[in-house]
């Protein structure tokens, strides 16, 4: 792409203009779009109210639901997950202010290489091809200190402006309300996969999230191109609010399916480093969003990762449960993330690739009894 096509593409006004004819940079292949008649996947739709109220029964319910959705594709929905209506609807309410912001204004707000920060139109600063239909916000929060965590809040009134106080005040209260959400969804995954139930919790309750605001503005040509392609992600675990618009599809049992959008109800699917953690026992949930000629549509997201240095191992006992070995090597968040910013773009092959790029030879490395995964894994 030469300069003057990255200047365009990223400059958010490009989405504003009727484009009668799709540059050549938005247009992805045809075994990607796979432009089909779509079923409806029909996921758990786990009650989580039986968990936050001690109801020994309604929990291994809950968690029975859950392990057979790991174990087939890594996604369900979870309703009576106690975050206020009030909070989500003031999330989406601002992040509609957030993408009606003047476009000089959001490129002072372009998010640098390397980092979470800030916006970014079809990610056209990191790629030359196959652009994603959207425009993103992106922020980070902190995990461990929710009583006195402003970072978020900080971060809309001295960068944004303090005519944002109010939407990092409700940020500030979405991220705390999802990393409540998280630590139970943690607690309810080790019951579901027969470990000790405070272990995925402890190990995530000083990591870090990546929050994300997504706007797929209306395209002409919907059959050409995606809102965000054919990936898994590399994260431990994203929990999704959509709008009633929908668009998410999840490919499971061999064909894409679409995910119908639950206004009561969080989406979540499984990532590579919860993959890992599980020694590949859970699937790590291939999605793509498609996009809509008729209608814009958005949707708040909430990336779960671990804290920067923090070793991602298999558990031990799921190591011995299920294939008798070792299927991953060790690695930090901080590498994966590396990794998928500076020298990959997420895929379906995410995790396998990072390894290869981990250990190039894994023959010398002191973990060469590994099994590693195939491509296809």
């Amino acid at each position: 792409m030469d300069s003057s096509s990255s200047t365009l593409l990223c400059n958010p006004s490009f989405f504003q203009t009727k484009q009668n004819i799709l540059p050549s940079q938005f247009i992805w292949p045809k075994d990607d779009l796979v432009n089909e008649s779509y079923e409806e996947l029909n996921e758990p739709l786990i009650d989580l109210a039986g968990f936050f109220s001690g109801n020994t029964g309604e929990t291994i319910k809950a968690a029975e639901l859950l392990h057979t959705a790991c174990i087939n594709h890594g996604f369900f929905q979870v309703t009576n997950h106690g975050v206020d209506e009030w909070v989500v609807s003031a999330a989406h309410r601002e992040a509609d202010a957030l993408f009606k912001l003047r476009n000089d204004k959001k490129m002072s707000l372009k998010r640098k290489a390397g980092s979470i920060w800030g916006y970014s139109g079809a990610h056209s600063d990191r790629y030359s091809s196959k652009l994603p239909w959207k425009e993103t916000f992106s922020f980070r929060y902190d995990y461990g200190s929710s009583a006195t965590n402003t970072m978020v809040h900080e971060y809309f009134t001295s960068v944004i402006g303090t005519e944002f106080e109010e939407a990092g005040i409700v940020y500030q209260w979405y991220c705390v309300a999802m990393e409540k959400l998280s630590l139970a969804i943690f607690e309810l995954l080790a019951i579901s996969l027969g470990v000790e139930q405070q272990h995925f919790k402890k190990f995530f309750e000083d990591g870090t999230s990546i929050m994300r605001c997504n706007y797929y503005p209306r395209c002409n040509e919907p059959g050409l191109t995606l809102g965000t392609g054919p990936h898994t992600d590399p994260t431990a675990l994203t929990i999704l609010h959509q709008d009633q618009v929908g668009g998410l599809q999840v490919f499971a049992s061999n064909k894409w399916q679409s995910v119908r959008p639950r206004q009561d109800a969080f989406v979540v699917n499984i990532g590579d480093t919860f993959k890992a953690l599980t020694n590949g026992i859970y699937k790590s949930c291939m999605h793509r969003a498609v996009v809509n000629k008729e209608q814009e549509r958005k949707s708040l997201v909430y990336f779960v990762c671990p804290r920067d240095d923090k070793i991602v191992r298999a558990v031990e006992d799921l190591v011995d449960k299920e294939y008798g070995t070792r299927m991953y090597p060790d690695f930090t968040w901080s590498d994966l993330f590396t990794f998928t910013q500076s020298h990959y773009r997420a895929d379906n092959s995410t995790l396998v690739s990072f390894f290869s790029w981990l250990l190039p030879d894994p023959t010398t490395s002191n973990q060469s009894s590994l099994k590693l995964p195939s491509l296809i894994n």
